[in-house]
């Protein structure tokens, strides 16, 4: 339970200070990136698989670089959802997932 919650705290200061990095992201403090973390694990969750199988055919076909498009699609998602998250154009939200997943595979290799 320690090591969630570890997890939690770390990766959602992390995700603020990637909000700081990246231009066109902005996050109101570190409470709008706890939030922001809860948000994205529920949408990766829920949403993400409904997605994933939805466009198994173009996934396929692009070798799977269709799965940077779902990724821009959930953080933009976020991005409708939460008033204190805002992440301008395709580009940026692209950005900001690859930095989410450098983000969480350092937590996980920093904690694990």
């Amino acid at each position: 339970m320690l090591s969630f919650i570890l997890k939690f705290l770390l990766t959602a200061v992390l995700v603020y200070g990637l909000s700081r990095v990246l231009p066109g992201v902005a996050l109101d403090g570190v409470g709008g990136a706890a939030i922001l973390v809860i948000v994205l694990g529920i949408l990766n969750a829920i949403v993400k698989p409904v997605l994933s199988l939805l466009s198994l055919p173009i996934t396929i076909l692009t070798l799977g670089l269709f799965s940077l498009v779902i990724n821009v699609i959930i953080i933009k998602l976020a991005d409708y959802l939460m008033s204190s998250f805002d992440v301008h154009g395709f580009l940026n939200a692209l950005l900001f997932s690859l930095g989410l997943a450098v983000v969480n595979i350092v937590v996980d290799a920093v904690l694990d």
